[in-house]
């Protein structure tokens, strides 16, 4: 059930053997950090081949492909992988475990922890994306969060058709399916998977899963009044 290619175009991305198609989608995110640690050894010591703002923090253990640029006041903590022609924007803070795609925006007070961006993404303004998998081509408009915790701090479940899933994971925030869009200010709560081709109307609650090609509105009325 919810098997990688429900979801996201593996030839998309430059690490297509995190995923397995006999596992639900969401278990990739247990393999990064070991997956990570291996790649980071096979570079054999090259890690910056792009543009890096001598006021930019970077650790130790970050790789940055050509033609990368990560711009004045960024924050890439490591380990992390940064793909060819990705603008890493001022402000944007880059925890441990993130595995960024080709030719992806991450942009201004966005921050990033365990999760994996396939390529074309554009995480803008304003974002946290943790513990999450954001598609080929996935955008979250400004201010879009992925919740990655239960408030009862229990294993993150996933809610289909009327039951709940256990996912295995203390942590896990969204799959953002294939050129999904998530309007301005909304909410994906943990275990949320939307599927490819998606609307997301702005400042959205979404819990569970959204089949591909789907629309959700949030169409909130407004009661306009004299004033006095």
């Amino acid at each position: 059930m919810f098997p990688p290619s429900d979801f996201l175009d593996l030839t998309h991305t430059s690490h297509p053997d995190l995923f397995s198609e006999n596992e639900p989608v969401w278990a990739a995110l247990a393999q990064i950090e070991d997956y990570l640690d291996h790649l980071l050894k096979s570079v054999n010591g090259t890690l910056v081949h792009g543009s890096i703002h001598p006021n930019a923090n970077v650790g130790t253990r970050v790789y940055v492909a050509a033609d990368a640029i990560v711009e004045a006041n960024a924050v890439i903590q490591g380990p992390a992988w940064i793909g060819s022609d990705t603008v890493v924007r001022s402000g944007a803070y880059i925890r441990n475990n993130v595995i960024v795609g080709n030719h992806c925006v991450l942009g201004n007070s966005s921050e990033f922890k365990n999760c994996i961006l396939f390529d074309n993404c554009e995480v803008p303004h304003f974002n946290y994306v943790g513990d999450s998998i954001l598609g080929h081509k996935a955008h979250l408009g400004a201010g879009v969060v992925c919740s990655n915790v239960r408030l009862d701090r229990s294993n993150v479940k996933v809610l289909h058709e009327g039951e709940k899933i256990d996912s295995g994971l203390r942590k896990f925030g969204a799959i953002v399916g294939d050129r999904t869009e998530v309007g301005c200010n909304s909410v994906l709560n943990p275990g949320s998977l939307l599927g490819r081709d998606c609307i997301i109307y702005p400042t959205t609650s979404w819990q569970g899963v959204l089949d591909s090609g789907k629309i959700v509105k949030n169409r909130s009325s407004l009661d306009i009044v004299d004033r006095e």
